[in-house]
């Protein structure tokens, strides 16, 4: 049976909607904010811009002509709630009180999802989801020692991107998610490596964090001497040393820029572009964009040790696998191991349709959030 389902997945500055018949999209668009239009939210509690946000969507609904009373389910893009396993969740007022309190890693625009899902459904007098939110701990026990009882590891990735790609390539092979082995690579802003057994995700670094590879703007694990010594050298803040973490590590701590666009076009021309943040010469480019990928690499083999060698395939997805480099220079390290399937971009908003028409025909696979 064909639903009609509202998608949406709020960002810092936009929100990525979308509303569907069945699997045809009536509309897919970023609204974005301008800096008019937050202005008055600056240094505000994020929970602020609720009223904007679900006006702004409303509008478009009223202006592809979509009445309220024909949508049967609005999804959104789950926030920082406890640790749940993976899966689809109504949105209930329990979810809606840590998620509006910030309880579970503070208020992120991806809080904002599931508030919103639930305040239009309750105009349009349907159910409201989250699914497979960042959140998602599936992991085994021995995945969370990390050496320090009073700092285990924990589990935070791209849930959503990774089970669907997982999910989606298992249907090609004729499988069910549930009977696979697999590892996931998730490349953007953040970098997770999951390895997916048998329908739960065992163990994966926790990218938001910064643990597991660099990335374009995040350092990766990095030398914990090292990293005590810089905290209290009394050269840096505790900020700097968030932002050499998280925003100003990685690539862009080497090159100067974290669009991996600007600096493979640096790489393949030498020449950099009008208003190029890029600092280092090409070589140095190269050599830098090469260890990210030495390192995604090392992870997705860490991942095939967990699995036990018993890996069905390996997927690469996310926008760093936009790149026509980055996928290649992996597969030579990884391709070995099992097969490799590459799904540039993420899809979130086609993943999150895809779990709400799962729950409206089977709601017994909707979980409740407690």
């Amino acid at each position: 049976m064909n639903y009609n389902i509202l998608v949406i997945n709020p960002g810092s500055t936009s929100d990525d909607i979308g509303y569907y018949r069945g699997q045809e999209p009536v509309f897919e668009v970023t609204v974005r904010y301008s800096m008019t239009d937050l202005e008055p939210y600056e240094g505000k509690n994020v929970l602020e811009q609720l009223p904007l946000r679900k006006k702004l969507i409303l509008d478009y609904l009223i202006d592809h002509n979509i009445p309220l009373e024909e949508i049967n389910a609005v999804i959104g893009r789950g926030g920082f709630i406890k640790s749940v396993s993976g899966g689809v969740y109504e949105v209930n007022e329990q979810m809606l009180a840590d998620l509006s309190s910030g309880r579970y890693g503070g208020i992120h625009p991806s809080n904002l999802g599931g508030i919103l899902a639930h305040e239009i459904a309750q105009i349009a007098h349907c159910p409201s989801f989250i699914a497979n939110p960042v959140v998602i701990d599936e992991m085994q026990p021995l995945a969370r020692y990390s050496g320090m009882p009073e700092n285990p590891r924990i589990s935070i990735f791209h849930a959503l991107s990774q089970k669907r790609v997982a999910r989606m390539i298992a249907n090609k092979l004729g499988k069910k998610y549930t009977e696979i082995n697999c590892i996931v690579c998730h490349g953007g802003g953040g970098i997770t490596v999951g390895a997916h057994c048998k329908g739960r995700v065992i163990d994966v670094n926790n990218g938001y964090e910064g643990d597991g590879p660099m990335t374009p703007q995040r350092s990766g694990g990095v030398p914990s001497s090292g990293l005590v010594q810089m905290c209290f050298s009394g050269k840096y803040t505790e900020r700097d040393i968030k932002l050499k973490l998280r925003g100003k590590g990685g690539l862009v701590a080497y090159t100067g820029t974290s669009d991996v666009k600007d600096l493979e076009e640096f790489i393949r021309t030498g020449v950099k572009r009008p208003g190029s943040m890029i600092f280092c010469t090409r070589e140095q480019a190269e050599e830098a964009r090469d260890a990210m990928v030495y390192q995604i690499a090392k992870y997705i083999g860490a991942m095939a040790v967990v699995l036990k060698g018993q890996v069905d395939f390996i997927a690469l997805t996310g926008g760093l696998m936009n790149s026509k480099v980055i996928p290649q220079k992996i597969g030579e390290y990884v391709s070995w191991l099992a097969p490799l399937y590459v799904f540039p971009g993420s899809e979130e908003k086609i993943a999150l349709r895809e779990a709400a028409q799962r729950a409206l025909e089977d709601p017994s696979c909707v979980k409740r959030y407690v």
